[in-house]
């Protein structure tokens, strides 16, 4: 990324357009990144199916709305069984949105583009609007040697495979259809932009050092307020020295209760402890049997404002997950369900801080001792600090605004 602007140089205001898909894991990541943007004057707008309107009004957007075709949180099983059947989703749907994005925009232009990864539709515009375009990545991004690190196997199903060459060959027809004939390879669409905010920690992401830094800079976690989401309070009652545990699966594979029932037997009545349980929209309380009285069951709660006070994370280990587990110094135990968060448990166990447990070997004996095990070792709250002050020092929101602030046209440049 180009270097950040000193402190003497300021911007006029400028029109930044976001552009995201309607996921949880892409759209919340970018929040406070766009309030940081709109508190420094600009008009920011935001690209996003309705059902995220009011979510993006929140931070002084201005939502843009378009229709999708993508799964939703209520059917994570639509997104199909493997890579390939995803890829196939993300470019129907980016066919289908780049006439109703680009009617939206006729005549609003932006002078900058941000987009999330998936957001194949948002280069396509940049391009066509000749204005610069800055990615803002909610997970990993790739690195020299990703393919090989990552198997042969992938390489075989995305290249050497009857559906995975229709695949790309469908890709590039469309980008030839709309005037990037130079993109031969599509998938550089999501991992080579031009510029890239990883909005993760750089403890998250693997083999950092073999990232290519010209192209991609990272910020942490970018938190901020969320006081929007409502709060949580300790229990009245509740000894001032007992440890809280969050259990949480994320939003969308959290129908699971088996696993909730093994946490219940887990931590019901153990002495000391307090336990948040979420167990999503899926699963209703009664299929959970006798809830103890030292749990308290919820559909939804509040993941960072409970985490700022708990001593334990049980976690699919999603990537928004385990970098709020991270910023707020709290070990963790993984069981992850899908995509990318098996290697993020694997990740941060190899940091220190947390332990993979596989979903099938996930029985309330192991849970137990994986939780009181972290809680109670000196070394892993050694690490868990010294992780926590890192994040805290790659800037977040306000690092990124500044990054992309430096990406505006020199026209809207201004200094004091």
């Amino acid at each position: 990324m180009s270097p950040l602007p000193s402190p003497a140089r300021t911007h006029r205001p400028a029109h930044i357009a976001m552009f995201s898909i309607p996921a949880h894991g892409h759209v919340n990541p970018s929040l406070e990144v766009i309030r940081e943007l709109v508190a420094r004057g600009h008009r920011v707008t935001y690209a996003i199916p309705p059902s995220f309107a009011e979510t993006v009004a929140a931070t002084g957007a201005e939502p843009k709305c378009w229709n999708s075709t993508l799964p939703t949180d209520e059917d994570p099983a639509s997104w199909g069984a493997d890579m390939l059947s995803a890829m196939d989703l993300f470019l129907d749907d980016a066919i289908q949105a780049l006439p109703q994005l680009a009617a939206a925009y006729e005549g609003d232009e932006p002078d900058l583009v941000l987009h999330d990864t998936t957001a194949y539709p948002a280069q396509v515009l940049a391009h066509r609007w000749g204005v610069p375009a800055v990615q803002l990545a909610p997970h990993m991004v790739v690195w020299e040697g990703f393919e090989a690190d990552m198997g042969e196997q992938m390489s075989v199903d995305l290249h050497g495979s009857e559906r995975g060459r229709a695949y790309y060959g469908r890709f590039c027809r469309w980008l030839e259809e709309q005037g990037m004939a130079e993109v031969t390879d599509p998938e550089r669409i999501a991992t080579a932009p031009a510029r890239g905010i990883a909005l993760i920690p750089r403890a998250m992401q693997p083999h950092a050092d073999r990232v290519d830094h010209t192209r991609f800079a990272f910020v942490g976690a970018c938190h901020g307020d969320r006081s929007h989401q409502g709060d949580w309070r300790r229990p009245d009652g509740l000894a001032a020295d007992a440890k809280v545990l969050l259990v949480s699966l994320g939003s969308s594979f959290t129908k699971e209760p088996g696993f909730y029932r093994e946490c219940i037997e887990a931590f019901g009545g153990l002495p000391g402890w307090h336990v948040v349980l979420q167990v999503g929209k899926h699963v209703d309380v009664s299929e959970l049997g006798t809830i103890p009285d030292n749990f308290e069951v919820h559909h939804w709660v509040p993941q960072l404002a409970v985490l700022r006070q708990a001593d334990a994370f049980i976690t699919h280990a999603g990537m928004g997950g385990s970098q709020e587990g991270l910023a707020n110094g709290v070990p963790m135990v993984c069981v992850p369900q899908a995509v990318d968060q098996f290697m993020n448990a694997d990740i941060l166990q190899g940091l220190g801080v947390a332990r993979h447990v596989p979903k099938e070997e996930a029985t309330a004996r192991v849970l137990r001792e994986a939780v009181l095990g972290l809680v109670n070792d000196a070394q892993v709250a050694a690490v868990s600090e010294r992780i926590r002050r890192e994040v805290a020092a790659e800037g977040g929101a306000q690092r990124a605004a500044d990054l992309i602030e430096n990406e505006l046209p020199r026209g809207e440049v201004g200094v004091l």
